[in-house]
């Protein structure tokens, strides 16, 4: 009779522990995911108090959850990594992907569909680092200070200059630039340096998209032109916006540029490597700009579960490692919140490297590659502008808006920039 028991009793406790086994499992995979903000709306998720102030949100979160954390909203799950922790992996792990993370704001900019630009992307990055690499940028110089000495001419004596609103006429354009771009795509094509006969930038570009297709042309050029001027223009403006609000920086620039340039004079400078390497201070005072206005995130999609500490982070989530937050990361950047241009002293800029945990043009594979051009062009902007002009503040210096994850934050109020000419 026991037998008999024990023979009924055995099934069902096997059953019944084999359920307990699973749900402690479970439970215990779940708590090795980061704590996750998950709102109480379905789908939405915590959507509304993330989009409401994209930065504050992130950082009550960081403060309450710990650096690694996830929150999900509008149908996506999005693991924030705002420390040095994750780095490495969010960088060089081959089981996160950085084309499947931009591909719908690429659509969204450009209206590239996803095949095409997964197709096209790795080729033209490569193309696209040769062409705008270390051993070619000074090739620019002559090019770009002509260029933005006309862009000056249009100034005139003296005036107001505000680059935000250049900014926002900016996604009103798109639709006009796009329709010029198709009518100037031949012309592009057909140019020639009469210099050297070599092919521009856009021309290397229209080359390789042409093995793939002929229709969306002007689709890149447009994405192109946005690249080139989404971030570079803000970051002008608060590179200008904070050496006019540190006197003792603008008055040791400005006596750098005297030296090396002389007296101000209705004559055209011309910049070149020479001039740059004895200006870095505007460099650094660059640099310094980008760590303050860093982007909120930069993405990646992870494709198969990733560990970063003790968190495994799912396959499927967005993995967002936040540049602005690791810029003020006290331990890499002393006094964070300060404008301190000297403290990249330190970076060993002539081997182009920047100072540890710096992250605002990405890393790894897929690191920005206009950086440098980008870096040149805000230069001679600067030289040009200050050297010409005597500028001076009028409002404050505007904190940065907090409504901004992608690109560089936009300033929260009006910055008038008003300038006379020197001479």
């Amino acid at each position: 009779m026991m037998e008999q028991n024990t023979e009924l009793i055995s099934p069902t406790v096997i059953i019944a522990l084999g359920c307990v086994a699973l749900f402690l499992c479970l439970q215990r995979k779940n708590l090795r995911r980061p704590p996750c903000i998950k709102g109480w709306i379905p789908w939405i998720g915590a959507g509304l108090e993330l989009g409401k102030a994209p930065l504050e949100f992130i950082e009550k979160a960081r403060i309450k959850y710990g650096p690694i954390f996830t929150v999900f909203a509008m149908g996506n799950r999005m693991t924030f990594v705002t420390e040095e922790e994750g780095i490495n992996v969010f960088l060089k792990s081959k089981e996160v992907n950085f084309e499947l993370a931009v591909q719908t704001p690429v659509y969204r900019t450009a209206s590239i569909p996803k095949n095409i630009f997964l197709t096209l992307n790795e080729k033209l990055y490569i193309m696209m680092k040769g062409k705008m690499g270390t051993f070619n940028i000074h090739q620019f110089t002559g090019q770009l200070t002509e260029e933005l000495h006309e862009q000056l001419e249009n100034l005139g004596t003296q005036g107001t200059m505000e680059l935000t609103n250049f900014v926002r006429n900016w996604s009103k354009s798109k639709r006009w630039l796009l329709a010029l771009f198709e009518k100037s795509i031949p012309d592009i094509k057909a140019y020639r340096s009469a210099k050297d006969n070599s092919v521009t930038l856009m021309q290397a570009v229209l080359e390789i998209l042409e093995m793939e297709t002929n229709k969306l042309n002007p689709n890149y050029v447009l994405l192109m032109l946005w690249a080139s001027l989404s971030n570079t223009v803000p970051v002008a403006f608060w590179t200008l916006a904070f050496v006019l609000s540190h006197p003792d920086v603008h008055k040791t620039i400005m006596e750098g540029i005297s030296t090396v340039f002389g007296t101000a004079s209705k004559d055209k400078i011309k910049v070149t490597e020479k001039e740059l390497k004895k200006l870095l201070l505007i460099k650094w005072c660059i640099l310094e700009t980008i760590r303050l206005r860093a982007p909120g995130i930069i993405t990646r999609k992870v494709m198969k579960p990733i560990k970063i500490l003790n968190f495994t982070i799912p396959s499927g989530d967005l993995l967002m490692l936040s540049p602005f937050w690791l810029h003020r990361n006290p331990k890499y950047f002393p006094e964070p919140e300060l404008f301190k241009p000297e403290r990249w002293k330190k970076a060993n800029l002539e081997k182009h490297a920047f100072l540890d945990c710096f992250m605002a043009f990405g890393g790894g594979k897929f690191q920005c590659p206009g950086r440098w051009f980008a870096l040149l062009e805000i230069q001679i902007c600067i030289i040009l502008i200050l050297y010409k002009y005597d500028c001076t503040l009028l409002d404050p210096l505007p904190k940065q808006s907090y409504l901004h994850l992608v690109g560089v934050p936009q300033p929260d109020d009006q910055c008038r920039i008003e300038y006379k000419q020197r001479i």
